[in-house]
């Protein structure tokens, strides 16, 4: 944390159960391969209904958002997976698209209260890219940044180099909660002990047992994590292992919102009060799961590349029970 100024089931299994959380399986398809547009999404009755806005929305869709994110709200930006140090044709300048992602937060017409990164900052989890990256989020106008780290953030030491540079104020291997604007917020981390799933360890649960046991259960959460905490493709490992324990302990509040990177692409799967939303990524598109054989750097034409990339501006304003989330590519 830096101040600067559960199932095995497949992909296709979720359509299934979408329709009763208020998204058909045609909307829900068109949501996981979309981008441009704004996902507007409204907490109701401790559910997260999803809809879809067309590249402007509609005035109702823009009076919510607006409503979200007016004077007194929280508004906060989440940005992922921006892979500074990666090399391919994937992307040949991941800082330049960063930089891009950079000055379009800048330019949101708000200062967010904060930016979180959700994870693979670096690509090699070297010291000079941790240094780069740093040194990149320290001109987001923003009062705080956030980060959780990726399992990019992690090769070959356990996440001890992130720790240096992204750790301070942190527990254990990195996790942390704060509250703001009547909401609380904890970051997981879960890309350490991977075998082909992500892990978070009986510490960091424990952890999230006594951090959410002097809550009111109608305290909005916020969960930030890199790995999915929900089964979205396991094949792949996007998913966690022992998420369910965390789960079981979110149940009893009534707005719960999960966010996370690692997958490159945006998605949505609503769980009675637990809505989970993946982030694309500032760096490079990876494949929509079963359309290839590994999760591997997708080349797509150059003009095309940043309808793929993007960040994820949010906003709450207390009382209202509503959370407005708004994604857009970079342009």
């Amino acid at each position: 944390m830096t101040d600067y100024h559960d199932s095995q089931d497949s992909y296709e299994s979720y359509d299934s159960h979408d329709e009763e959380h208020g998204m058909t399986r045609r909307q829900l398809m068109r949501h996981a391969g979309w981008f441009g547009g704004a996902v507007v999404l409204t907490v109701a009755g401790g559910e997260v209904i999803s809809h879809i806005a067309g590249p402007r929305g509609t005035d109702a869709e823009a009076a919510a958002f607006a409503t979200a994110t007016g004077s007194g709200a929280l508004r906060f930006v989440q940005v992922s997976d921006s892979h500074i140090g990666f090399q391919g044709p994937a992307n040949m300048d991941v800082a330049g698209s960063f930089t891009e992602a950079i000055r379009q937060v800048n330019s949101l017409g708000f200062r967010p209260d904060f930016v979180m990164h959700s994870g693979d900052l670096t690509h090699l989890s070297t010291a000079g890219q941790f240094d780069q990256v740093k040194q990149m989020l320290s001109g987001m106008r923003t009062d705080r940044v956030f980060t959780v780290p990726g399992e990019h953030d992690s090769i070959g030491d356990a996440g001890r180099a992130y720790r240096r540079t992204f750790g301070t104020g942190t527990l254990g291997d990195g996790w942390y909660s704060f509250d703001t604007h009547g909401v609380h917020f904890i970051a997981l981390v879960n890309t350490l002990s991977l075998e082909k799933l992500g892990h978070l360890g009986n510490d960091q649960i424990d952890f999230v047992r006594r951090d959410l046991a002097g809550l009111s259960s109608d305290t909005p959460v916020v969960v930030f994590s890199h790995i999915p905490l929900f089964a979205m493709y396991p094949q792949w490992g996007w998913s966690t292992d022992d998420a369910l324990k965390v789960i079981a302990l979110l149940r009893r509040f009534s707005s719960v919102t999960c966010l996370n990177g690692h997958v490159h692409q945006l998605f949505t799967k609503t769980e009675g009060n637990i809505t989970f939303h993946s982030a694309t990524t500032t760096a490079y598109p990876l494949p929509r799961p079963g359309t290839a054989p590994a999760p591997t750097p997708q080349v797509v034409p150059a003009r095309q590349l940043k309808h793929a990339l993007g960040i994820r501006s949010v906003g709450y304003r207390q009382g209202d029970r509503e959370l407005a989330v708004k994604d857009q590519p970079l342009t």
